[in-house]
């Protein structure tokens, strides 16, 4: 019977030393939990962008000196649709301003027009052809609009120069007498003239994020250019007898351009730590 205590009393002894081990031992701390990663905030960055397009061209009116002589004027102008390749370096602001500097080459548009005038025992009709194109650089700043699915529309407005040159201008004019008489024939040609121009532009489009560092644009612009100019005119023998100059009036584009950008500040990636062991 004694033995039988004895064995309890040693089973006791043995759980209380264990217990109070146990007590003494640190706590293991929970196994490390990956952190979530952080949150990529949109700030500001510099950005490439290219553009192609096509323009949808008008003028005014064409002005001469010559003009004077007639009494009235009715005139029917127009250009060939021309394509536009543009570069540019921009700066994002922030989520919703930005601003960028482009340059672009505006091709080769096809002028035509023709003018019916009338003047002091008859009337004349004039038809005009030419070709004109231009450099155009502008300052431009944008306002985006908040993102939906990716796609941001966006506006804005842009600032610059627009170099006008107008090539290989004719007039060929046929005077009626209201008398009896043969009608009289006349052509003359204008130099090519090419003149920087102050030039302003409107923007309007939608971007869509393909990635975070490339944006597709659909845009159109409305673009003032100024006027154009044409050298003296002369007739086909090369007589000139004043100084006359053709001026196309308030040359206008309405532009549609699909557009890239490339974000040049990549945004940070985040990469698990590395667990090694032993």
């Amino acid at each position: 019977m004694r033995s039988v205590k004895s064995l309890i009393a040693a089973g006791a002894a043995t759980l209380l030393s264990s217990a109070a081990f146990a007590a003494d031992m640190a706590i293991a701390p929970p196994p490390p939990m990956y952190a979530p990663p952080p949150v990529v905030e949109d700030f500001g960055g510099w950005y490439l962008r290219g553009d192609i397009g096509f323009s949808n061209q008008r003028v005014k009116r064409l002005d001469n000196v010559l003009d004077s002589n007639y009494t009235s004027s009715h005139q029917n102008l127009g250009f060939n649709t021309a394509g536009i390749f543009g570069l540019g370096v921009g700066y994002k602001v922030n989520n919703w301003f930005r601003a960028d500097v482009t340059g672009e080459y505006r091709g080769n548009s096809q002028f035509f027009g023709t003018d019916e005038l009338t003047f002091p025992g008859g009337f004349n009709t004039d038809t005009y052809h030419a070709t004109k194109s231009e450099w155009v650089v502008l300052a431009n700043a944008y306002v985006d609009l908040g993102t939906w699915w990716c796609m941001t529309p966006f506006i804005g407005a842009g600032v610059g120069g627009a170099r006008v040159s107008i090539a290989n201008f004719t007039d060929h004019g046929i005077s009626t007498p209201l008398v009896p008489g043969p009608a009289l024939a006349s052509l003359a040609f204008g130099d090519n003239v090419a003149k920087w121009n102050f030039a302003w532009a409107l923007h309007a489009g939608v971007a869509y994020k393909v990635t975070p560092n490339f944006t597709v644009e659909l845009a159109y612009r409305y673009l003032d250019m100024g006027d154009g100019l044409t050298g003296d005119l002369r007739t086909f023998d090369g007589g000139n007898a004043i100084v006359n100059p053709t001026t196309f009036k308030s040359i206008t584009s309405h532009d549609l351009k699909l557009g890239v950008r490339w974000d040049l500040s990549s945004p940070p990636v985040y990469a698990p730590p590395l667990i090694r062991k032993g």
